[in-house]
């Protein structure tokens, strides 16, 4: 893997913003907010439990950067290419490569899906990625995603929106590490 420095003095981390996202839409619309700041290269790490919104935020990121195919969970195929597609202008942006480190058992598992080769060309976003995929990069965006216990989605139609945990609060806290993002206000961005 490359990038990994280990403890270099010259990482820098931004301070942490956090946002109160009132539900799924709005969490597409942050990973929308910060699509339109990502760039090929970037790292995006997504901390948070099950439900919590780490695929709903990809999604608005995927959408936004306009890349093949829909956004799902990874879960099961650990990892997900998405070509750019071409844009009104004819211009292609990054693709996104979406990951899920949930079942991998270490940084060798996680080397082995071999990341580091399309980092250059991508936005890659690794759920679950703390721990592991930090060693993909110096410069990255590290997320953490929170849901109120016991606010797993409901699938009963009969649940009305208020009633549906997907529609809860979801508390977004937000760092920013690496001299890629030193001197942005992440705050100021996703305002």
């Amino acid at each position: 893997m490359s990038g990994a420095t280990g403890g270099q003095s010259d990482i820098t981390t931004s301070e942490a913003v956090t946002l109160e996202l009132p539900d799924a839409d709005s969490t597409r619309a942050l990973g929308a907010a910060l699509a339109r700041q990502l760039r090929a290269g970037d790292l995006v790490i997504l901390t948070g439990d099950l439900g919590a919104g780490k695929t709903t935020l990809t999604q608005g990121i995927g959408a936004t950067l306009h890349v093949r195919g829909q956004v799902a969970s990874p879960t099961f195929i650990v990892a997900r290419e998405h070509p750019p597609l071409p844009r009104e202008d004819g211009t292609r942006g990054p693709g996104l490569v979406h990951a899920d480190a949930y079942r991998l058992g270490g940084l060798s598992e996680l080397d082995a899906l071999d990341l580091d080769s399309s980092l250059g060309d991508s936005v890659t976003v690794v759920e679950w990625g703390r721990g592991l995929a930090e060693a993909l990069a110096d410069d990255r965006l590290e997320i953490d995603l929170e849901r109120p216990r016991g606010a797993a989605p409901s699938f009963d139609p009969g649940v009305t929106a208020e009633e549906d945990p997907e529609a809860g609060t979801r508390k977004v806290t937000i760092r920013a590490v690496g001299q890629r993002w030193a001197g942005i206000d992440l705050g100021a961005l996703l305002s």
